[in-house]
């Protein structure tokens, strides 16, 4: 099978359209479009634009034919696989609502799975759900129950019978509809549906083109990042689409079997653009280089934009990661940290281009006590290191406000709230919430914290995680991350921190997946030791507790759930599985 190609012979536009249907007719007037690769690096299917919109053009007819209404809403669980960029854009042309879902690899088994997939679902009030092959047995009650339309995999959900009967007309989603619903990750709550107008969309799509990632006809994009999270989604099926650009799809599976995948798929195809959160770099990194005795090298100079996102970002990561794969041409400069949200389309700010990561390093102990950030004066002061993230992109307004609403100077931390053409409508069918989330001068509170530093906006956490002790604000990733530095047998997400309530009193909980500690003896030895390292650099008394490996909860885009992981602790109560806390280990008293 012969590979898309990078070059294109029609004159690039860069989103300057003012729907998807309108980006994918004129993309499919040139040769590029997406290639999809197996766990060996194989290419297994190549999908040009030109028939992508053969292919959503003619299922269009068929979602018609088969009694949906301009409107209804079509769910689509979301592997890596053309059936599902088909449907998207099937939808798009046909004037319907897709809403993709996300696949089973994130979840504690099959029936918790089954449940999750039912209720997003029925959030949607979707008329129609596709499925892959593999989960149409899982599914197949579920649909029945809710009476869907259209149920199975893209080739066998429609009845033979709908081919005969003429497809009304396919009238093409409008500026002003809702273009798709993207669901929250789902770290603070039951995830909400997103609701994306095309006018949004495609404000959004201009802003990283043209601003974030200023695209040429050279470059050409890699990606194992799902197609249910607004990174997977906008930033690398929708925005390459609307500029006309080739990517090689990586399964999110496969990249977590064979990261160096990765960046084997990026080499191979002399690929300018990607995007991970910082644990896909630290996966890359704890494999290693390959061995050139059995390997091919690897040659990541052409890797122009190495974006960081979804999740925050982690500076010695990226250090680890860039001494290790210098001698294969990756260049530190390449590094673009980016700050962006579902509830935002995607990009809110992107750090400017060929600086590589810029990071300011503040004294932790006013951060905690005063909500400032400044550069520490004493060398004894405990240290943390922030990564910039950029301006935000042309026509959306960031500010940093207390919690009186009043805008914040630099260095002072507060909530971030942003304005601009790329929100969201609100969430779907919840007035309360959107209400909540967006002022009526249609400012959006992110539910972040961070501060502002020369121009650029710099991410501290997530403002319902924060974990207050004694009057200080105390990040949980700052505990989490000192556990998993100091802990010879922890791996990055293996330790979640929180606080509880106790007799009035904030009581800190960190739970530690328990890799190589067998016994009792081992658990104790572990266990003393996080609750030393959290007492002395952090001056914390943290209630450890022992979980199995592989039991912290974690959101569809594979994010902790700080707020699942509390409640399933406040539960205490043992449900089995691969997925839920394990209670095997009791947990032991603060000192």
């Amino acid at each position: 099978m012969e590979r898309l190609p990078t070059r294109n012979s029609l004159p690039q536009r860069l989103g300057d359209f003012a729907t998807l249907a309108e980006a994918l007719d004129y993309a499919a007037l040139g040769e590029t479009g997406f290639g999809f690769h197996d766990g060996r690096g194989a290419l297994t299917a190549a999908l040009p634009y030109s028939a992508l919109r053969s292919g959503a053009r003619a299922l269009a007819g068929r979602l018609l034919v088969a009694g949906l209404a301009r409107g209804d809403r079509v769910a689509i669980v979301a592997e890596t696989h053309p059936d599902v960029v088909t449907a998207f854009l099937a939808c798009q042309y046909a004037g319907l609502v897709p809403a993709l879902l996300p696949v089973p690899t994130a979840f504690g088994g099959r029936e918790t799975y089954i449940e999750h997939i039912s209720r997003l679902t029925r959030a949607a009030r979707a008329s129609a759900l596709f499925v892959p092959a593999a989960l149409e047995p899982w599914l197949q009650p579920f649909a029945a129950e809710a009476e869907l339309a259209i149920f199975g995999t893209l080739a066998g959900a429609f009845p033979e019978t709908a081919e005969e009967r003429p497809a009304p007309e396919a009238r093409p989603l409008g500026e002003d509809e809702i273009a798709y619903l993207q669901f929250s990750s789902g770290s603070t709550r039951f995830p909400v549906g997103v609701a994306v107008t095309q006018r949004a969309l495609m404000e959004n799509l201009r802003s990283i083109l043209q601003h974030g990632l200023r695209l040429g006809p050279e470059d050409r994009a890699v990606s194992w990042l799902p197609l249910y999270h607004d990174m997977g989604l906008v930033g690398f099926m929708l925005a390459p689409l609307a500029g006309q650009v080739t990517v090689d799809y990586l399964s999110p599976q496969e990249f977590a079997r064979r990261p160096h995948l990765w960046l084997r798929l990026i080499s191979q195809h002399r690929a300018t653009l990607s995007y991970s959160p910082s644990f896909g770099y630290e996966l890359c990194t704890r494999r290693g280089r390959p061995d050139p005795a059995r390997e091919a090298p690897l040659d990541l100079s052409s890797w122009r934009a190495a974006g960081i996102g979804g999740d925050m970002i982690r500076p010695q990561v990226l250090a680890r990661f860039a001494e290790t794969f210098a001698p294969d041409g990756f260049r530190r400069e390449a590094f673009v940290p980016s700050y962006g949200m579902a509830e935002a389309t995607l990009a809110i700010s992107f750090a400017p281009l060929d600086r590589g990561l810029t990071t300011d390093i503040v004294d932790l102990d006013r951060l905690e006590r005063e909500g400032v950030a400044r550069p520490a004066v004493d060398d004894a002061a405990r240290l943390r290191e922030f990564a910039l993230c950029g301006p935000p992109v042309p026509g959306t307004e960031l500010e940093i406000r207390d919690a009186a609403g009043a805008a914040l100077p630099e260095r002072r931390v507060g909530h971030v709230v942003v304005r601009g053409p790329g929100l969201m409508q609100g969430y779907d069918e919840r007035p309360e919430e959107s209400a909540a989330a967006l002022s009526p001068d249609g400012w959006l509170s992110t539910g972040d914290l961070g501060y502002r530093l020369d121009g650029q906006v710099v991410i501290t956490g997530r403002a319902k995680d924060l974990i207050i002790v004694n009057g200080r604000n105390v990040w949980p990733q700052d505990l989490e991350w000192a556990v998993e530095q100091s802990l010879a047998t922890a791996r990055s997400g293996d330790a979640a921190a929180f606080s509880v309530e106790e007799d009035g009193v904030e009581q800190v909980v960190m739970l530690v997946e328990a890799r190589g500690a067998p016994d009792s003896a081992a658990r104790e030895r572990v266990t003393t030791e996080v609750a030393g390292l959290l007492r002395a650099r952090h001056g914390v008394e943290a209630r450890v507790v022992l979980v199995s490996p592989g039991t912290l909860p974690r959101t569809s885009s594979g994010k902790l759930s700080r707020s699942l992981a509390r409640s399933r602790y406040l539960a205490r109560q043992p449900t089995g599985g691969a997925d839920p806390l394990a209670a095997a280990f009791e947990p032991t008293p603060p000192a």
